[in-house]
């Protein structure tokens, strides 16, 4: 195992991360394919290989699929780099895909056997694992490989297949690797997938808007950008066509959908007018700054005792866009300290949203900056929703549930 598989694994990720074995079969082949597909799906695919399977397919064509090194279950770290990369994979993976799985690895698998690096990574694992079978009807019918399989699934290893058809070798019989589109719907299964905001193009706004002083001094706000970024990756992963208009953020920002960044409120603006009418919803989770600068210098000004600033109101984005918006979704957000459901709700009126998003910016545990958030969602319908304090990432997914209703509610109209 090289160390650049190794960082490559720990890379901070969008997608679900699906860790692909394929073992020494003559279906191997159809791995390739199956590789293919989970990307088209979405998920970020990370191929592992065990020797026998290298003679019926080679980790070039995985390697160009993927476009990440294949993992040789052959290799082992060297000294000096990762000590347990087999620990990094099973906890790094959302699924661990045996496709095709051989009597042997079924075997290794449900008797405990760690002799290489599939092995030992499948027995890491902590049960999210769906097995492929393919083999020879007699193999597969064996007592043992029956026994095998019986106790891997009573230990929650999941199965899907084998079917009857005829075989490479020539006999017709149970052991052929289910279809490609059977296995795909197992993944998505196991991993609750639902591309219900496919075909739909939305823009997240995120972050903490920076008003210049001059060219070095800024007004700013301490949102994190971490409950937008939730949301467009949520969002992305439901098959949404995304962009993620970006201010200052705290952490790192996706790489699988367009990420535009944009500072101040002018800024921002500019980038949301552009697309916005193009889009079928608009989010704002960015806070961004009321006020600006008169007259800002571009150069940084010199420090005296005191300095007095004069600040203008900066344009409110979501009111303009909810004057045009016809049937567009628009959804806002408030951090507030009090009053949070009056203002809430005047908010929701004078800007003419479909929703909006309150949160309590005065509790720590949920303020700016955590990774947990407790919110009060207002319809314009009248409708009051209270999400209990949870991940931000769930609160993401609970928010899109409400966005997805309210487009189903006007599908059905």
């Amino acid at each position: 195992m090289t160390t650049d598989i190794m960082s490559d694994m720990k890379e901070t990720t969008t997608r679900h991360r699906v860790t692909l074995c394929v073992t020494g079969g003559v279906a191997a082949y159809k791995a390739a394919d199956i590789a293919r597909r989970l990307l088209d799906m979405r998920l970020d695919v990370k191929v592992m290989m065990t020797a026998n399977a290298e003679r019926f397919v080679t980790p070039l064509t995985f390697e160009a699929l993927t476009g990440t090194p294949v993992i040789r279950a052959s290799q082992w770290p060297e000294p000096g780099e990762g000590p347990m990369p087999h620990i990094d994979i099973a906890r790094e993976s959302k699924l661990i895909l045996v496709a095709p799985a051989t009597a042997n690895i079924i075997s290794k698998f449900a008797n405990g056997v760690a002799d290489d690096m599939m092995t030992t990574t499948l027995l890491a694992s902590t049960g999210n694992v769906l097995m492929a079978p393919a083999m020879n009807t007699n193999m597969y019918l064996q007592p043992q490989i029956q026994s095998n399989i019986a106790r891997l699934k009573k230990d929650g290893v999941s199965f899907i297949g084998p079917i009857s058809g005829e075989l490479a070798c020539g006999v017709e019989g149970v052991g052929k690797l289910a279809s490609v589109e059977e296995i795909l719907h197992a993944v998505k299964e196991r991993l609750n997938l639902s591309y219900d905001l496919a075909g739909k193009k939305i823009i997240v706004t995120a972050g903490g808007g920076r008003e210049p002083i001059d060219a070095v001094r800024f007004i700013g706000n301490r949102s994190s950008g971490k409950m937008g970024i939730a949301i467009a990756r949520q969002a992305f992963l439901r098959g949404a066509d995304v962009t993620l208009i970006a201010a200052h953020c705290d952490v790192p920002l996706p790489e699988d959908f367009t990420v535009v960044r944009a500072m101040t409120a002018e800024e921002t603006l500019k980038e949301v007018r552009e697309r916005f009418g193009d889009c079928d919803i608009l989010i704002m989770a960015q806070a961004v700054g009321d006020y600006r600068v008169m007259r800002a210098p571009d150069c940084k000004v010199r420090t005296e005792e005191r300095m007095t600033l004069e600040l203008e109101s900066n344009p409110d984005i979501l009111a303009q866009m909810g004057k045009i918006k016809e049937a567009r979704i628009l959804v806002g957000f408030a951090a507030q300290t009090h009053n949070l459901i009056p203002y809430g709700r005047e908010k929701l009126k004078r800007k003419n949203l479909d929703m909006i998003v309150i949160n309590d910016v005065s509790r720590s545990d949920i303020g700016f900056g955590s990774e947990s958030n407790e919110v009060t969602v207002l319809k314009a319908d009248g409708e009051e929703i209270t999400f209990a304090k949870e991940r931000k990432d769930v609160v993401a997914v609970k928010l899109l549930d409400l966005i997805k209703s309210e487009i189903d509610r006007r599908i059905d109209a």
